[in-house]
């Protein structure tokens, strides 16, 4: 409770200092919640239009529909499938026509096949994946063709893998950054007050009793830091939102996850900083 104190007691003494602190600790996390506000959104995009791969299998004419039945069920029950569904011909009709209405007096009725088509689940949508579905739904003596969009469905894997990279990278990136930033603010708080660390030794407290306060002090200012840079986070999304193009925004466990991020780079900052100049004294 006496450390609690002392910290609170820093923060009266010297409170441009301390919003200095908390401000370098919001704007750093910030940048960082920039940058993970836009790679939340690109991964939503991806997995939207991931949710459009489907496989279409094209049903030789003729074919009876108890065997159709059959295979509908039985696909239906891979454990990659999400949901297989039978398209009539009439029904092949009306879609084409509603699609591609400048063709509409083209297409004749029984022009168009009837068709399985299959979507899968999520984590079943690689290439490799869905070219294994295909292949087994191309056994069926009936099937006359089997249609996935492979070479979109190859683009789609390379841009989700190199965005994966990339965001990793320039995460790691700017996460270094705001470490470096809020680290060296924290050790300006701990130079400016020096003085106050070399009485206290010389009085015989331990290591552990001036480290206390700072700890705290620092916790206190990495979860305000962090709580307002989850702010402006929110109002830039809002923005982004309202006057440029529709943005998610972070979910509860992420948000939450960076407010305690803040907490933990105030801690680690103060307790590194603190240590270091025990050391030289």
């Amino acid at each position: 409770m006496r450390s609690f104190s002392e910290a609170m007691h820093a923060f009266r003494r010297a409170p441009l200092l301390s919003v200095l602190g908390i401000v370098t600790i919001a704007f750093s996390l910030f940048a960082v919640g920039l940058f993970g506000l836009v790679a939340v959104n690109i991964k939503d995009t991806l997995a939207s239009v991931e949710d459009r791969v489907e496989i279409r299998a094209f049903i030789a004419e003729g074919t009876p529909a108890e065997a159709t039945g059959a295979a509908i069920g039985d696909i239906g029950s891979f454990p990659e499938v999400a949901r297989v569904g039978y398209v009539s011909q009439e029904d092949a009709l009306k879609r084409a026509r509603a699609e591609l209405g400048e063709f509409r007096d083209v297409f004749d009725a029984g022009f168009l096949p009837a068709s399985i088509e299959v979507r899968l689940k999520p984590g079943f949508r690689s290439p490799e994946r869905v070219k294994a579905v295909a292949a087994r739904i191309s056994s069926y003596q009936f099937i006359d063709d089997v249609r996935y969009g492979q070479e979109w469905v190859e683009k789609l894997a390379r841009i989700r893998n190199i965005a994966g990279i990339a965001g990793i990278a320039l995460g790691l990136a700017f996460a270094t950054v705001a470490v470096i930033i809020i680290g060296t603010t924290i050790r300006m708080a701990v130079l400016a007050r020096s003085r106050e660390i070399s009485i206290m030794r010389l009085v015989g407290a331990t290591d552990g009793f001036i480290r206390r306060p700072f700890l705290i002090e620092g916790f206190v200012k990495g979860i305000l830091g962090g709580a307002a840079a989850l702010l402006l986070t929110w109002l830039a999304s809002v923005l982004i939102d309202r006057y440029i193009v529709k943005a998610n925004f972070f979910s509860m466990e992420m948000a939450v996850a960076g407010v305690l991020a803040g907490a933990v780079i105030g801690l680690l900052g103060s307790g590194v900083s603190v240590g270091r100049h025990l050391r030289r004294i």
